[in-house]
């Protein structure tokens, strides 16, 4: 047969494969499994803060900035601890007649420690020093939420596998895994922590109790598995 008259019959079979039906899907079933582990808080970050009320605004901001000043220096003497700037604020306070009475300032000091007998004392002392107690938090550090994670996602694959598998086993069919969501959350349980207020008097001041305990670092994997027919 000449080459041009094939090449004609050629255009219309392709166009008919071209109008094939595509191969249908099996039977999508969608699934979900969840999984926790615990993860040690080997992490403490507390808040202390020098706040204080001046008419002059100027005096009260070199008041401020003088405390905070001798407190990093205790707080950069203490190894295993880090510190850096909080939140800073000045605003102010009005009396009766809606005037300025007076500026009030207040500025933070973040610190960070896996040691928490150091970081206890050193808190105390920092109130020693009048500075005021805003909060304490515990948390897992990245290195050990980092571990934990992974093995927790491991934990929630193959509880979906299993799900999975125990679906197919029902109906008697195989399948195979279409789509996968991983998704992660931590959950850190209260520290009960009581705000303390400046310490106007000298004298030594208790460690400040720190348990660090545990959180929950969860995995939770939601897909789609398609059965075959």
């Amino acid at each position: 047969m000449p080459a041009k008259t094939f090449a004609l019959l050629a255009v219309p079979l392709l166009a008919g494969s071209l109008l094939l039906p595509a191969a249908q899907a099996g039977t999508l079933i969608e699934l979900s499994a969840e999984a926790s582990r615990p993860a040690a808080n080997d992490l403490l970050r507390a808040v202390v803060y020098a706040e204080a009320n001046a008419a002059d605004p100027a005096e009260l901001a070199k008041r401020v900035n003088q405390e905070i000043a001798e407190a990093l220096r205790l707080i950069k003497g203490k190894a295993g601890v880090s510190v850096k700037s909080g939140n800073q604020h000045t605003y102010p306070v009005y009396g009766n007649n809606r005037k300025i009475d007076a500026w009030r300032m207040r500025s933070e000091l973040v610190l960070e420690s896996k040691d928490g007998a150091t970081l206890s004392e050193l808190l105390a002392k920092l109130q020693q020093m009048k500075l005021a107690l805003g909060n304490v938090s515990q948390m897992p550090s990245p290195a050990t939420r980092r571990t934990v994670e992974e093995g927790v996602t491991q934990d929630a694959i193959r509880a979906f596998e299993a799900r999975a598998a125990l679906v197919a086993g029902t109906l008697g069919k195989p399948y195979k895994i279409k789509r996968l969501n991983i998704q992660q959350s931590g959950q850190v349980p209260p520290m009960p922590m009581l705000r303390a207020a400046k310490m106007e008097m000298a004298g030594d001041a208790a460690p400040v109790p720190l348990e660090a305990g545990e959180s929950q670092i969860s995995s939770s994997i939601s897909g789609e598995i398609e059965l075959a027919d």
